[in-house]
């Protein structure tokens, strides 16, 4: 993208100003990429990658958090450069020095995982999408709208014999190891140590980079809580954030003017 960026909104006016002293974190799905029907099709938007890139060169930090593994993100995102942090798994795996990384505390669950996922297999009515993510599996039903009510029903029952925690999403469930990571811990961690920082998010997982936003705007930090909203976006999420954006091309054009404003 090029200078011809929008206005930058003013809550992000601070960072903008000292973006040696600021963190940029944004989610994927949805917010860097369109949601579509089939997980393994989707795609960051045009230019992702590279205003990613041109980001990690103005700012302390600039990091994409997402329930994805972190080998899909370095995949997709691999135009932004080795400045661009990925999280997978809402923080359980991370990409370090060209390696996946993963969280130790997962390793007793992947057992446990791989039980519900073979019980997902052999139980799920047809039409129902199950994606195998190693640590987690996910319930989808966008291409099955009638099979949601089945799913939580599932997704409840098996949660509650294996001890799995669930994370609600879009038309989907995912069971995830209850080891108390998530976009918040990730968030707080990364973003702690500068004087601002903004989270970019569409859904329920990302609630918890906004409150932990909460928690360090309660220790002094600039916190910028930014909602990129469509039909299926959670109200609170809307209602909590200081600036909201409709959809993935509009939330990159906002990253981009906030490239511009920070290196004008």
């Amino acid at each position: 993208m090029d200078a011809a960026a929008p206005s930058l909104p003013a809550p992000l006016l601070a960072l903008a100003a000292a973006p040696e002293s600021a963190a940029v974190l944004t989610d994927f799905d949805g917010t860097l990429a369109p949601i579509v029907a089939d997980p393994e099709a989707a795609l960051p938007v045009a230019g992702a990658p590279a205003v990613l890139e041109a980001l990690s060169r103005c700012f302390a930090v600039v990091v994409v958090v997402s329930g994805r593994p972190a080998s899909f993100l370095a995949r997709h995102l691999a135009g932004a450069g080795p400045r661009v942090g990925l999280y997978g798994g809402y923080g359980l795996e991370w990409v370090e020095d060209g390696h996946i990384r993963r969280a130790p505390e997962v390793e007793p669950w992947l057992a446990v995982a791989a039980e519900v996922l073979a019980a997902a297999r052999a139980e799920a009515p047809p039409g129902l999408g199950i994606e195998d993510k190693g640590w987690a599996v996910t319930l989808h039903w966008r291409r099955a709208p009638s099979l949601g009510a089945w799913a939580q029903t599932f997704a409840e029952r098996w949660a509650e014999r294996t001890g799995l925690a669930l994370q609600p999403g879009r038309l989907a469930v995912e069971f995830r190891p209850p080891v108390g990571v998530d976009k918040g811990t990730v968030v707080e961690r990364l973003a702690g140590g500068q004087r601002g920082a903004c989270f970019a998010g569409d859904d329920a997982g990302d609630l918890a980079a906004f409150d932990a936003l909460d928690r360090l705007a309660a220790r002094g930090l600039h916190s910028v809580r930014v909602a990129v909203a469509d039909a299926e976006s959670p109200s609170e999420l809307i209602e909590r954030a200081d600036v909201v954006v409709q959809g993935p091309i509009a939330a990159l054009a906002l990253l981009d003017s906030l490239r511009v404003a920070a290196t004008a």
